[in-house]
């Protein structure tokens, strides 16, 4: 390769790696935007006189009239908050509290989980480390694509996709973190949090099965009751029982 060569190609990469994070910017909005309208066609308020209890305790704590969530019409068991700060629990998650497979506690203690991801501003970050993620991803693959020909790319993007699923585990102990303080102000208590923990397998029709915890976008049942046990230990609520 002639003298500067290199220099040349580096710069080269700037407007790619420009236009790479640019895109990432978006398709994150894109995203949210389509998740935001499917949600606005599908979605209806969550009313269950006995669920409202529960929420109404945290809604005294957060100083707040009312705690408004929705039902989004899927049958996959799952809680989300979406990008524009509304909370949702799937139709197939209410169902299963219809059939007394959850309380009404355990369900508080989803809503706290999810109201933790939009307090502490994940959605936002997400679309922080998506962009930088593909930065990543497009370095790397021009790199190792050099390095190790053919095989590079592939190494690039499962190393981009480790990165990615570290910080989403991340933003789930912070927000079970979140839930946790939440739930013991408002009298719940974190027991629910850990029982629907370990009901979580069997709900989802996972039985324990999936990829590695290094892989997996949450993090594993034992890691996140173990993590608020921590903060119980630490706030003393561990000698008091």
């Amino acid at each position: 390769m002639a003298p500067g060569t290199s220099h040349i190609l580096i710069m080269l990469k700037f407007p790619a790696l420009f236009l790479t994070v640019a895109y990432g910017v978006v398709l994150w909005f894109f995203s949210a935007w389509r998740l935001k309208r499917e949600m606005d066609a599908t979605a209806t308020p969550l009313a269950d006189p006995e669920l409202e209890v529960e929420f109404a305790k945290m809604a005294r704590v957060l100083e707040v009239d009312r705690i408004r969530v929705h039902v989004h019409e899927v049958e996959p068991v799952n809680g989300l908050a979406a990008p524009d700060g509304r909370i949702f629990l799937t139709r197939g998650f209410v169902r299963k509290y219809h059939a007394g497979e959850v309380t009404a506690a355990e369900m508080a203690s989803v809503v706290a989980h999810e109201l933790g991801h939009v307090a502490l501003g994940h959605a936002r970050r997400r679309l922080i480390d998506f962009s930088g993620q593909n930065a990543i991803r497009v370095v790397l693959a021009g790199v190792l694509g050099r390095v190790i020909p053919g095989v590079g790319p592939y190494i690039a993007n499962l190393l981009a996709s480790l990165v990615a699923a570290r910080l989403s585990r991340q933003d789930e102990y912070e927000a079970d973190a979140y839930a946790s303080a939440l739930l013991v102000k408002a009298g719940i208590g974190t027991g629910p949090q850990k029982t629907l923990f370990g009901k979580l397998s069997a709900l989802t029709g996972m039985g324990g099965r999936g990829a590695p915890a290094w892989l997996m976008s949450h993090p594993k049942t034992e890691d996140r009751i173990a993590a608020i046990e921590t903060l119980e230990s630490r706030w003393g609520l561990l000698e008091k029982r």
